[in-house]
């Protein structure tokens, strides 16, 4: 797969105050940093901070330090957009809160427990925490928070060296006691602290790792791929929550680049960490052998899942998380339904009514919004109707019966079926590509005669109601439901046949109708 390792312009202060490309230096941390270096390293820092210099002048004047720390440094130096602004302090919170009155326009006290404090000034919104040395029981989730003195220890306990970089305020003189621009440079994780320590202290950290390699494109360093191996088994509900699992999963499969994703996943599969949190995917690497022949289900699953990122701008989508769980999960119900055919062929057959159940199951455990999980278990529920369509064999009304049945997800299962297609037949390739061409053009068409994409009977409850003299009841459920299958199979009907229709079916039925010979509703 390719990575997206050029995609971000990383710039590194040297000697003379000029920039150049960070991979042409080494940079072992920032004792190494000249004073013309550590200026213009300042010049680079001075837009992001400049929000809260101010702020950063209030602190050092009461005696306090202030520093841009994590993901805000970082995006810096990758030429990166960044949001939120994230900043350190020896500070007790009281004392924070003291500092921004006056300064900010809103404060927020939610994560005081844990030493940090919410600010908003314009626009702009930032967190300042207290220094912090945090200790994990080892079956516990949440940490004892002690607070910390120095910025180096503060430093030390943080995820990855590559965010473990600050810039003091107000002077932005930026603090690298761990080799984080080096780690930019080679754009490689690394941990302050030794892995195993590491991801001991806080497993989500692992997770972090491949959310990071997907949406940036770093490589994890040797030693840390040996720990998440060895330590996965620590990503468990009592250490850590669902919901935090799935929120890292979430920006991961959300990540920009069109493989990023599949490279997060293949992180996760060959660590053994998806074992613990995704288990249905590693499990997609069915071996062929001379009995069962078949494709890699895995490795046809990641092209699938990059496939259809690479369709999101056809179909109008944008880091459409539905979509790429997906595609991603699409196939899950393969290993649980690989049959030997006598031939010497295997069939899957089912394997996506299970794999809808299986996908729902998943991410509830999870704790994905309601409205992912059902529209993630609907999408691999449908994702084979199109196999069916041959060479356009389908009556208008299995037309309109995949429309209806699609709803709104008939975007989404347009792109997740054609990325489906990873055939490496070239004719075979087109041959689907234009099947599926007809059956758009003929939704299109349809769409424009019959408002297909709000297909409903020609009758609605009230009318029915009115038609039969019956009052709300499941009776008028399925009377409903009879006329919505006759629009379906015939089209539109107008409301004097609708009606007709309905009188026969409640004829057969043996529901008693009002005498005469009814009228269509709104027609005298």
């Amino acid at each position: 797969m390719t990575g997206t390792r050029a995609a971000y312009r990383i710039d590194c202060p040297v000697s003379g105050g000029g920039w150049h490309a960070l991979r042409s230096m080494p940079v072992p941390d920032s004792s190494s940093l000249t004073p013309g270096q550590q200026q213009a390293a300042a010049r680079l820092l001075r837009t992001a901070a400049a929000p809260v210099a101010a702020l950063g002048r209030r602190f050092a004047a009461d005696g306090h330090e202030l520093a841009l720390v994590g993901g805000t440094v970082r995006d810096v130096f990758l030429r990166r957009g960044h949001g939120d602004l994230d900043l350190a302090t020896d500070a007790r919170p009281e004392q924070v809160l003291a500092l921004a009155r006056g300064w900010a326009d809103k404060v927020w006290e939610v994560g005081i427990a844990f030493g940090t404090i919410g600010l908003r000034k314009g626009d702009v919104i930032c967190e300042i925490t207290t220094y912090r040395s945090e200790k994990y029981h080892p079956r516990s989730r949440k940490p004892a928070v002690d607070y910390g003195t120095s910025l180096a220890g503060d430093l030390s306990r943080r995820d990855f060296t590559v965010n473990a970089m600050a810039a003091r305020l107000p002077s932005l003189e930026l603090v690298d006691l761990f080799g984080g621009l080096r780690d930019l440079r080679d754009l490689v994780l690394r941990t302050p602290a030794s892995p195993e320590e590491s991801f001991t202290d806080d497993p989500l950290r692992m997770l972090r790792a491949a959310r990071f390699a997907a949406q940036l494109g770093f490589s994890v360093a040797p030693a840390a791929r040996e720990a998440m191996t060895e330590l996965a088994g620590r990503l468990k509900p009592e250490l850590v929550s669902p919901e935090r699992v799935s929120d890292e999963l979430t920006k991961l499969m959300r990540a920009d680049s069109t493989d990023g994703p599949g490279r997060g996943i293949e992180l996760l599969v060959d660590t053994r960490v998806a074992d613990q949190v995704l288990p249905e995917v590693p499990r997609l690497r069915l071996e062929a052998d001379e009995h069962f022949r078949h494709k890699d289900v895995y490795q046809h699953t990641l092209t699938v899942l990059a496939q259809a990122i690479g369709l999101e701008g056809r179909y109008g989508l944008h880091r459409d998380l539905v979509l790429r769980l997906a595609a991603l999960l699409h196939d899950i119900g393969k290993p649980k339904t690989r049959t030997l055919l006598p031939d010497g062929r295997v069939a899957f057959h089912h394997h996506e009514a299970v794999g809808a159940r299986m996908a729902r199951a998943r991410l509830e455990q999870l704790r994905f919004p309601a409205a992912v999980v059902d529209a993630v278990s609907e999408l691999v529920g449908l994702h084979l109707r199109f196999h069916g369509y041959g060479e356009g064999e389908w009556t208008d009304a299995a037309v309109r019966r995949y429309v209806r049945d699609a709803g709104p997800l008939l975007t989404r299962l347009h792109a997740l079926t054609r990325a489906d297609c990873t055939t490496r037949n070239k004719r075979k390739a087109e041959r689907l590509a234009r099947a599926y061409d007809h059956l758009e053009r003929r939704i299109a068409e349809l769409a424009a005669q019959e408002e297909l994409d709000r297909l409903r009977p020609d009758l609605d409850g009230n009318e029915i109601m009115q038609v039969l003299g019956i009052p709300p009841g499941p009776l008028v459920g399925d009377a409903y439901r009879y006329l919505l299958e006759l629009r379906i199979e015939q089209g539109p009907l107008g409301p004097e046949r609708a009606t007709q229709e309905l009188l026969r079916w409640a004829e057969a039925e043996g529901v008693s109708a009002p005498p005469g010979p009814g009228s269509a509703p709104g027609s005298e």
